[in-house]
């Protein structure tokens, strides 16, 4: 039976939101390797394979917008969709201390099937829910490890991300900061920006509004608490749109 590479939750919704998770879930196919990466039990469900609690704040927020969700349906080890596709890291041998045995001696064959089964399915789904609507708003969730071995807590609650556009992030930035619990990162833990990557590829460079959401996956790890911060960003997200002149 063939992998299916992605899922689409409420496509007939009609708001201008489109959310995404890119690393929604650590699945192996079993067309790779067996369905086995010679990774850890204990490693397949860190950070390192997916973003723990992203999926399921994306379909409860995109529930409470009204908007379609697609998820990806494939571990980022096996390859990563928030790469661009000449990008070294697309296919990881070794991540956060990490060694992926069924990556380290993969061959050209491997990697252009991998591209074909898994990666361009999923972007191609992407952009047709984007373009669904000419006023799209792309929003990217994804989920980030408090801390990296050998690395600093990271103290961020949540971080905001972009590049080239922020008209949805500065705004969205400023309407975070006034919540007082919240320690809310620009840019942060990382730079908001990679060429290829899946907002670059479907928001950036045909000019949509976007942002990329990260959420300190220690927060989200319950059913509870991923409906509980779809909830809370859900009406911020209506109210910053609803002030700006997107």
């Amino acid at each position: 039976m063939t992998h299916i590479p992605f899922h689409i939750m409420g496509e007939a919704r009609k708001a201008r939101w489109l959310i995404t998770c890119d690393h929604a879930s650590n699945a192996v196919p079993a067309e790779v390797n067996g369905g086995d990466l010679g990774v850890s039990p204990e490693d397949m469900a860190r950070h390192i394979a997916y973003d723990p609690g992203a999926a399921g704040v994306t379909v409860a927020l995109a529930e409470m917008l009204d908007a379609p969700a697609i998820l990806s349906n494939f571990s980022r080890l096996v390859i990563d969709p928030n790469r661009g596709e000449d990008d070294p890291t697309l296919i990881m041998q070794i991540y956060d201390g990490t060694i992926i045995p069924a990556n380290r001696h993969l061959d050209k064959a491997e990697r252009a099937r991998r591209l074909e089964a898994y990666y361009r399915p999923y972007h191609a789904a992407v952009e047709r829910l984007a373009a669904r609507r000419e006023d799209c708003i792309y929003v990217a969730i994804h989920s980030y490890t408090p801390r990296l071995r050998g690395r600093e807590e990271r103290p961020w609650h949540v971080g905001i991300l972009y590049g080239a556009d922020d008209r949805l992030a500065r705004p969205l930035l400023r309407r975070l900061r006034e919540e007082e619990d919240l320690c809310v990162g620009e840019n942060e833990p990382y730079g908001g920006h990679l060429e290829g990557d899946s907002v670059d590829r479907h928001a950036i460079r045909s000019g949509r509004p976007n942002v990329l959401i990260e959420i300190r996956n220690d927060l989200i790890e319950t059913d509870a608490q991923q409906y509980e911060w779809a909830g809370r960003l859900a009406p911020i997200l209506a109210e910053v749109l609803e002030g700006s002149c997107l």
